[in-house]
């Protein structure tokens, strides 16, 4: 592989762990508020890069 496919997989496979790993954690959140919208922030930050992006939205309980 060259050195972009190995970047790219290794992104992937990242971003797939934080996708559903996140996935659960709102689920278990989500089971025991009530009902209306839950405000949620995802914060990206990187040790050795300058990076901090952050994310913010509302999910519907309802």
């Amino acid at each position: 592989m060259t050195e972009p496919d190995v970047f790219n997989m290794s992104m992937r496979k990242f971003l797939k762990q934080v996708g559903v790993t996140s996935q659960r954690a709102i689920e278990d959140a989500a089971a025991g508020a009530s009902g209306g919208t839950m405000k949620v922030k995802m914060v990206l930050t990187a040790e050795n890069a300058d990076l901090n992006h952050v994310v913010e939205g509302e999910i519907d309980l309802d």
